[in-house]
């Protein structure tokens, strides 16, 4: 596995308009591609298949199919998950062919797509499933040729013998199964991997190139109609009355349903049932307080003056370390809510009957959603399936299955197949959001150096601090607080890419980096200088991070960005954090272009342990980045009488393909257990930014987004 490897894209974003074209080097796109085999090559389609376990089926021919298990959201599980299986059996990977496994908990420990944790959680699982069968097939190969299985080696799906027998997995697998799968296995040493560490291009990829059926929103079923609904218009509302009759007259509507405070619209198209939604005149009253923007800033602040009665963490005694400072350091850091903002627009189909109850769609939480279908229907669990599809984006919104929900609703009432889809509009003005939140970060200076460190968090309907108390600079600091507010709001919120660490990780980077100055260090060093406090004099309750480990990942960005190397006209901005069992580090450089800073250049140190797939490592890591400069950058999201007039992207600001910086990534070798890439790396973009805007015009950003406040300040 090579230790770096970099990307080079000669695009820029800028806080006024600009574009650019784009480049990138450092992979061979179409080299990838061949690793995957074309059909051709491929062993042919077997008559006969022989299942072994959850994962895996063998046919005939030496064909090997390999079950991928959990939601594939964007993030390559779906190639990735089997690489792992595939090299543990030792089969080439041009004979494999993968397949979406079904929702299945007694075959599945973890079939969920969220907290980047489908490779971390499966690492063992997969790699067992393969060497088990691996083992089995050798054994029967041994026991036919009447040799110990130590004499026989296995290479590419065929097993040798010292004196030249050898026999293919296809040949022995229906004699393999009729014996049970080993207990126990060893197996391969990291340094023989062939498939795991080598870039492999997405199964799915000719599929999505060609339009196949992948996605939810392409799914379609005998007899199906479709669906639109009408919900209430800002948060708070319930219906009191409706007049269907114009809905009624659009062609292809065939029936309106009442359900709950919604309003689902049936026809045989999805056009139709959209149209039949929009002139539908609903009356709606107002339940509960209808919140606004002034309304979450007004409460977030008052929040941050206040202790908690139970903080969630403390080290020392914060306030009298306050007491006997030289200098104490306060600053307040912002964000909005933000919706998520998938590509592909929530949908699910769903077929009740009397029997049973079929789902379908794209779906992050199947088995949650499974219950909950349950438990609206009031049938037994096993009454219930869902399958699943491919998803066009989830960040988040896709663990919360609403949208499967009102699908299985309207398909009981209607008592046919249902289709529901909701537009960009419905999905922006009834999603789940990330929550507004805000912090406030104390420090006491004595003798030059911290004595004391105090955050406080505020956040709507939850904690933006999760159960990262233990993150750093804990442990570094001898008095240290932490207090969260949650306060409650009837705004829907919930986890958004990254959760938690989305937003404090630029509030907290930047606040260091800005104390850095007020104490006159290097911005790296200083971090490297709290590392080293709490690898030789830690304190308080056992921190969650591996200081070596965070430490590394700040060298190696430092040093392949050029840190503390003078570039005229550059300007550079650095931040690290660790956040889902992964450390990432990253430098930003901007430069001003007619006055106007530019991201040019993201530097970016990742270890993730083991990488399984480069190429979608690659992918994941810069997709994090741009993602999380671009909300950083122009994510607002404001409300006015519980309804948010950013119903679609010609008002809801997204980064533009023109506008994504180079980004350059560099791994940190390693052999240690992978951990998760979907999300990691794009906390810590929005600090490097914010950071990098800082040295080039001297303004610190204490607000998101930045394009908003930065020129506020002048």
């Amino acid at each position: 596995m090579n230790k770096e490897t970099s990307t080079s894209r000669r695009n820029f974003l800028k806080v006024s308009a600009a574009a650019g074209g784009g480049l990138m080097v450092g992979f061979n796109f179409i080299g990838c591609q061949s690793e995957t085999a074309p059909a051709e090559v491929m062993k042919a389609y077997p008559a006969v298949w022989t299942n072994f376990d959850a994962y895996i089926k063998i046919g005939d021919t030496g064909l090997v199919t390999i079950m991928s298990q959990n939601p594939e959201i964007g993030q390559n599980i779906k190639t990735s998950m089997p690489m792992i299986v595939a090299e543990e059996l030792d089969v080439a990977w041009k004979d494999v062919v993968v397949e979406q496994a079904p929702l299945n908990t007694e075959w599945y420990e973890r079939q969920v797509a969220g907290g980047s944790q489908s490779i971390r959680q499966g690492w063992e699982t997969l790699r067992t499933a393969g060497a088990k069968v691996r083992k089995l097939l050798i054994d029967t190969a041994a026991e036919q040729w009447e040799v110990d299985p130590s004499e026989c080696s296995v290479a590419d799906g065929i097993i040798s013998h010292a004196d030249g027998r050898s026999l293919g997995y296809g040949a022995l697998a229906a004699a393999a199964n009729q014996k049970e799968l080993p207990e126990k296995v060893s197996l391969k040493d990291p340094k023989d991997f062939k498939i795991i560490g080598n870039s492999k291009r997405n199964v799915d990829m000719d599929g999505i190139l060609t339009g196949k059926s992948l996605f939810g929103i392409d799914y379609t079923a005998p007899g199906m109609v479709y669906a639109a609904a009408v919900r209430p218009p800002s948060f708070g509302m319930t219906l009191t009355a409706y007049d269907d009759s114009a809905a009624k007259a659009v062609a292809g509507v065939s029936e309106v349903i009442k359900f709950g405070d919604k309003i689902g619209v049936l026809a045989s198209n999805t056009w139709a049932a959209i149209k039949g939604a929009k002139v539908i005149k609903a009356e709606w009253s107002q339940k509960e307080e209808a919140e606004d923007s002034a309304y979450h800033t007004e409460t977030l602040l008052a929040h941050l003056d206040k202790k908690t009665a139970e903080p969630r963490r403390v080290d020392g005694d914060v306030d009298k370390a306050f007491a006997e400072a030289d200098e104490v350091v306060e600053r307040t850091y912002q964000a909005p809510f933000l919706p998520h903002s998938c590509m592909e627009p929530m949908n699910f189909f769903a077929n009740v009957t009397t029997e049973k109850a079929e789902l379908v769609g794209p779906i992050q939480t199947p088995k949650w959603t499974q219950q909950r279908v349950a438990d609206l229907l009031e049938r037994p669990l096993e009454e219930v399936t869902i399958d699943m599809t491919r998803m066009g984006g989830g960040f988040g919104r896709r663990l919360y299955g609403d949208f499967a929900l009102e699908a299985a609703e309207l398909s009981s009432l209607a008592k046919k197949p249902v289709k529901l889809t909701f537009t960009r509009e419905d999905d922006m003005l009834a999603g789940t959001y990330r929550p507004a939140s805000a912090y406030k970060f104390k420090v006491g200076i004595k003798d030059n150096k911290v004595t004391a460190y105090h955050l406080i968090e505020a956040c709507f309907n939850g904690s933006m601090f999760g159960s990262m108390p233990s993150n750093f600079p804990c442990g570094a600091i001898a008095n240290y607080r932490v207090d969260s507010h949650n306060i409650e709001s009837n705004i829907t919120t919930g986890a958004w890419r990254a959760p938690y660490a989305n937003f404090l990780a630029y509030a907290e980077q930047a606040f260091l980096d800005e104390l850095a100055g007020i104490l006159g260090k290097d911005a790296v060093e200083f971090r490297l200088a709290l590392l080293e406090q709490a690898r030789t004099t830690p304190v308080g309750e056992e921190h969650n991070y591996e200081v070596d480990k965070y430490a590394g990942v700040i060298k190696l960005a430092a040093e392949k960005a050029g840190w503390g190397t003078s570039k005229p006209g550059k300007h550079l901005g650095f931040c690290a954090y660790f956040s889902h069992n992964t450390y990432v580090a990253e430098v930003a450089e901007v430069e001003l272009v007619d006055d106007a800073p530019v991201v040019k250049k993201i530097v970016c140190a990742v270890d993730c342990g083991l990488v399984i797939n480069p190429l979608a490592a690659l992918n994941q890591i810069e997709g994090g980045i741009i993602d999380g400069i671009g909300h950083a950058m122009y994510g607002d999201f404001t409300f006015e009488a519980g309804k948010t007039d950013a119903t679609n992207y010609n008002k809801y600001r997204l980064i533009r393909m023109g506008e994504a910086p180079a980004v350059e990534v560099h791994f940190v070798e390693s052999h240690n257990d992978p951990t998760g890439l979907g999300e990691p790396t794009l906390p810590p973009a929005g600090g490097a930014v914010a950071n990098a805007l800082h040295a080039a015009s001297g303004k610190r950003l204490y607000k998101q987004p930045f394009v908003k406040y930065y020129e506020v300040l002048g």
